[in-house]
């Protein structure tokens, strides 16, 4: 008898215990549609992360992490309504890999004190926590890369590109939009004269673009592209023997399957970056047993280290440190989307973090603050070797010109909070 009561009351205090609820990551994924290339592996990435940290430490502090993937197609009204579909479940941080989705769940994240995370991507001057509360950006923007494109030109041009001409195939979007007006306050800043070449979605048919590149003959080209049009863009320009390595993209032009239909004749191509390249990492080997071993990965396992998987997997790790710092903060394992937001508006990173987590200098490391959600600013340059069929960084990480860029984002972000009659805050 004295058995089975000790087992009652075992029992009555265990159904009193609280029950866990999932830490909650939905994922605006594409896994379908003319983007699926580039959606595919960081969807994988992003994904693994949290399923390898729930099979290897049992979850962020004790509280299993669940990715909800909603597919979207890159399709902005789609991306919307899996917002809506899914932010009642406990969501702590949206990513959805789309500027056009950024652009319309701002407003929407704000409403609902979510947060909205876009790593390279979305609004940039969203960079200003005075102005955008729930919006983070961290470490780079898309101002920043176009910093570090024409940093890199100085390098290699011995500081003076003065008189050079540089032109930038782009997608003619909202997305590729975003540099030229950073790219003009550069042109002005060191001389150079910058040709501005649109190409339609999905981008398909580039023929006129590089014949107007081979009549042009300018020294650099850069690329916003995605998807379908990146691949194109580096055969045409392998088809006028443009010069590869006098070629960079921005970061959502520098995947595998950007450059491999080139075959040979993509190398030397180079793109900015905001994180390292490649598997030769230990948190790898972790992923090998724990996820793509025990058949837990969310695609086949054969995109680990490529150059999109590996976004995927570092925005993971980034929002998985921020829910970690989050319920250190507010002292509770069941963390709510305002503790989140807190603990992003105080969020850091450290080499010695990186080192622990097996991802040593993976990215940089940086602090985020109540008025700065875009970090840093830095980035690196990557290259590609056809032979060898990888990337490989050419330089350290070093920063943008936030001379240029600051006054850019100050502007606005001041015109965005005029329009929308919102009073900055951390002052």
């Amino acid at each position: 008898m004295k058995l089975k009561l000790a087992t009652l009351a075992l029992g009555s205090v265990m159904a009193a215990a609280p029950v866990m609820a999932d830490l909650v990551f939905p994922s605006l994924s594409y896994r379908t549609g003319p983007y699926a290339a580039g959606g595919i592996p960081y969807a994988d990435g992003y994904a693994d992360y949290f399923t390898l940290i729930n099979e290897r430490d049992g979850g962020i502090g004790g509280v299993m992490a669940k990715v909800i993937e909603c597919e979207t197609g890159y399709n902005t009204e789609k991306g919307v309504e899996c917002y809506e579909a899914t932010k009642g479940e406990g969501a702590l941080v949206y990513n959805p890999l789309s500027t056009g989705i950024t652009y319309q769940l701002i407003p929407k994240v704000t409403a609902d004190g979510i947060a909205l995370y876009t790593p390279g991507y979305g609004r940039t001057s969203a960079a200003n926590g005075k102005v955008f509360s729930n919006v983070f950006n961290f470490p780079a923007n898309y101002w920043n890369a176009a910093s570090l494109a024409v940093n890199h030109l100085l390098d290699v041009n011995g500081g003076d590109i003065k008189g050079k001409k540089i032109a930038l195939v782009y997608h003619n979007s909202a997305y590729g939009k975003e540099p030229i007006k950073t790219l003009e306050a550069l042109s002005e800043k060191h001389g150079f004269e910058l040709l501005a070449i649109p190409v339609d979605h999905p981008g398909q048919e580039q023929k006129s673009q590089w014949l107007q590149i081979r009549r042009e003959k300018p020294d650099n080209v850069l690329m916003w592209g995605w998807g379908v049009m990146n691949q194109v863009a580096i055969q045409e320009a392998a088809n006028i023997r443009y010069p590869m390595e006098n070629f960079i993209g921005v970061w959502w032009s520098g995947a595998e399957h950007d450059v491999t239909p080139a075959g040979d004749k993509a190398t030397g191509y180079k793109a900015v970056t905001f994180h390292n390249v490649g598997s030769d990492f230990p948190v790898f080997d972790d992923v090998q047993k724990y996820v793509v071993d025990a058949g837990k990965a969310a695609g086949a396992g054969d995109n680990v280290g490529k150059a999109l998987y590996n976004r995927g997997f570092y925005a993971a790790m980034l929002m998985a440190e921020a829910a970690a710092a989050a319920q250190k903060a507010s002292g509770k394992a069941d963390i709510e989307a305002s503790d989140m937001i807190a603990a992003l508006e105080s969020f850091s990173i450290t080499e010695e973090r990186m080192a622990e987590l097996g991802m040593p200098n993976f990215g940089p490391a940086f602090e985020v603050s109540c008025a700065n959600h875009g970090g840093p600013g830095t980035g690196a340059i990557q290259q590609w070797d056809a032979a060898a069929g990888t990337w490989s960084l050419i330089s350290d990480f070093g920063p943008s010109d936030m001379d240029v860029i600051q006054p850019l984002i100050d502007a606005d972000s001041a015109a965005y909070a005029a329009e929308n009659n919102i009073a900055e805050r951390c002052n």
